[in-house]
């Protein structure tokens, strides 16, 4: 894959959050940006009260949505048809930038081709949105340039994730909205330092920096560098991992910071693939859900005990300040892999402080080659940032894209793997909630954010709590295919009929209990956000 798509395998926003005032027109798709990010929904009100328009693509009513001049209501999982349908209108109406399409991509003529599979007819009745809406958004983002995209796991978290993100990129380059100031695709990641955790090589198939580990000419320059014979076949995604543990074909897990007895799904499974290891070890600075299963816990230190850097969503590198010392045995994480791997027999694991690990990544990394500690006293910088007088980058792809032409994918629209049926007649979707953070490990332990938000819920439409003679407040059970939960009734529009919703942040009403483990096939990761359920009331609750 050339071009833009070299930017999608770091998940990296192209433009910087300071862009999104300058943009007139922002489509966010995916994404419960307020809930979720809510420094970049600032970011997105005030660009709105100063004009910009704003078309909001959710299945639930967002709070984005009361800011919005569309909102896009789409059936959960049809996401590629609405995307395909805007650009058939775009191209029909003679509204994309054919200048730049031939000047800076390939594959055009074969992905025009593809849009003949959706005409607005077709497109409405698979999305549940009007055809009279789908061309109004279009020619929104079309016209109202710079436009820019924000999306999130809304949209990855499909069994065809990697469609929905061709299908955004598709989106960009028809209407030249690359490459420039205010414009892009910007994906917003997940937790505080998921970017840097990617960049740094927490991939299978990658060293830092996206360096393949299947390329010979990388695989040599690793050895050389870290004096030691390495492998050129990717490793397994965290998914096949599970897998793998649980048919006992991997005998040990190391886990770090992480919570999968809450977070990955068929959180039943998850557990059962855990307890069929013979060796887990868990380092995280509270005993999680997961912790309590492993048979040696490694205390590690807060962002607040630690030196270290952190890469946030738009690419920049940031300093973090140890501000009080570790608190009880616990140490920082790189001081623990550190002593692990000398231990384990390993050379050049010898560092004594964390900028000495950061002038080895830049050695070996070109997109952090210029990146000291000294350099990031100030405001940190965004990577690439090749050399030591290099300012970093704050919009890629400017003039071309990074690897050639930008190159398009023509699609298929693909049903999510699980759908409604009469044993199981509703969709369960997923998100996050503002109060509460990923697993709750850390947020849950906020006596102010628990009297907040103290329990978990299921939201559900009017219509459809009527039909089940559901009130709100009762406890009800969300039964799937892989298991079920009791959990409290939110009767609430927010969600539209015959779709319910729930955050995953909940131990006593685990939604990942519920969700499916049905892979996108390129990127691996499950359909959390689709799956089949159905809804009981408990009696004499």
């Amino acid at each position: 894959m050339a071009g833009l798509a070299a930017s999608f395998g770091s998940g990296a926003m192209t433009n910087s959050i300071s862009e999104i005032k300058g943009a007139n027109c922002i489509l966010i798709i995916g994404s419960n940006t307020t809930a979720a990010h809510p420094v970049i929904a600032y970011e997105i009100k005030k660009a709105v009260r100063n004009g910009t328009k704003l078309i909001i693509a959710n299945p639930r009513e967002i709070d984005l949505c009361h800011h919005a001049h569309l909102w896009l209501r789409h059936i959960p999982g049809s996401d590629v048809a609405l995307l395909m349908g805007m650009m058939r209108v775009i191209f029909d109406e003679n509204l994309a930038d054919l200048s730049f399409v031939g000047e800076c991509c390939d594959n055009f003529d074969v992905f025009k081709e593809s849009l003949k599979n959706f005409d607005l007819d077709f497109v409405e009745k698979v999305t549940g949105v009007s055809r009279d809406k789908i061309a109004e958004a279009a020619r929104l983002y079309a016209t109202c340039k710079p436009a820019t995209i924000v999306y999130a796991m809304g949209i990855t978290q499909h069994s065809h994730g990697t469609d929905n993100v061709f299908a955004i990129a598709n989106l960009a380059m028809l209407t030249g909205n690359i490459g420039k100031p205010s414009t892009g695709v910007n994906p917003l990641r997940g937790q505080n330092n998921v970017q840097g955790a990617c960049d740094m090589g927490a991939l299978p198939n990658v060293y830092t920096g996206y360096q393949r580990v299947d390329n010979p000419d990388i695989q040599k320059k690793f050895e050389i560098a870290w004096r030691c014979e390495l492998s050129a076949t990717p490793g397994l995604t965290l998914t096949e991992m599970l897998d793998a543990a649980y048919d006992e074909r991997i005998k040990a897990i190391y886990v770090m910071g992480e919570n999968p007895i809450l977070s990955d799904a068929d959180a039943k499974h998850t557990e059962k693939a855990l307890r069929n290891l013979e060796f887990l070890v868990v380092q995280d600075f509270f005993l999680t859900e997961t912790a309590q299963l492993a048979d040696v816990v490694l205390p590690a230190t807060t962002f607040a005990e630690k030196n270290g850097t952190f890469t946030n969503t738009e690419r920049r590198i940031q300093r973090v300040r140890k501000a009080i010392e570790p608190i009880g045995n616990s140490e920082p994480d790189w001081w623990i892999i550190c002593q692990l791997a000398m231990r384990m027999g390993a050379q050049n694991f010898d560092f004594e402080h964390p900028s000495e690990v950061m002038d080895e990544i830049a050695m070996l990394t070109p997109s952090y080659g210029g990146v000291t500690y000294e350099r990031l006293e100030e405001c940190g910088l965004q990577w690439p940032c090749p050399t030591k007088d290099h300012p970093g980058t704050s919009i890629l792809h400017v003039g071309r894209f990074v690897c050639g032409l930008g190159r398009f994918t023509p699609l298929q629209y693909r049903p999510p793997a699980e759908l409604p049926d009469k044993e199981y007649p509703l969709i369960l979707t997923t998100g996050r909630s503002l109060y509460h953070y990923h697993t709750g490990t850390m947020t849950r332990k906020v006596t102010g954010l628990n009297a907040i938000e103290p329990e978990g819920a299921v939201e559900i439409n009017p219509s459809d709590a009527s039909s089940l003679k559901i009130k709100d407040g009762d406890k009800v059970k969300v039964i799937s295919r892989r298991g079920e939960v009791i959990v409290k009734a939110r009767v609430t529009e927010k969600s539209p009929p015959k779709v319910v919703y729930m955050t995953f942040h909940f131990a006593e009403s685990a939604a990942n209990i519920l969700t499916n483990t049905a892979l996108d096939p390129v990127a691996k990761i499950p359909e959390f956000k689709v799956c089949a359920v159905r809804i009981e009331r408990v009696r004499g609750k």
